[in-house]
This record gives structure tokens, sequence and C-alpha cells, in this order.
């Protein structure tokens, strides 16, 4: 059986919070999807990363001070 579908999709606004492994994100009618999968080494790295730290070896100090410069609110008098 065949169908045969014309669509018109107009989107204004689109946000994608996040998608992750074997996501399929589609947009109207597909006949198939078929699955792929592609690994890239972007970065041009050579060696294996290395392992994670253990928890007692984590210093926690820089846990309160935030990794990124935070600005006041847009419209706002507020100090940081």
């Amino acid at each position: 059986m065949n169908f045969y579908i014309q669509q018109s999709i107009v989107i204004n606004n689109f946000r994608v919070g996040s998608l992750a492994n074997s996501c399929v994100l589609q947009i109207g009618s597909a006949g198939i999807i078929k699955p792929s999968s592609h690994l890239y080494n972007t970065g041009g790295f050579t060696e294996p990363a290395p392992e994670p730290l253990k928890p007692e070896e984590i210093e926690t100090d820089y846990l309160h001070v935030p990794s990124v410069p935070l600005a006041p609110p847009a419209g706002g008098g507020g100090t940081l």
C-alpha cells in the first residue's frame, strides 16, 4: 500500500534541549528511517582520555566558585 503525503511545514521557533545517542528527531513524514551512526575524532586526539578521578581525589574548593563569570540579569541593576 502506498501513501502519498503532501505537507507544508512552517517553523517560526524551534528549540531542542538535548539529543542523546539513538534519538530520532523527525519533522514531517518519512517512509523509512534508516539508522546511522558515525564516530568522528574532531579534536584530533591521539591518546585515550585520562582515567576519571576518584571522589576522594577531587578538590571541593572549586565547587563554590562559578566556572563562568555571571552577568546580572538584563534590565536589572543587580550586583554579584
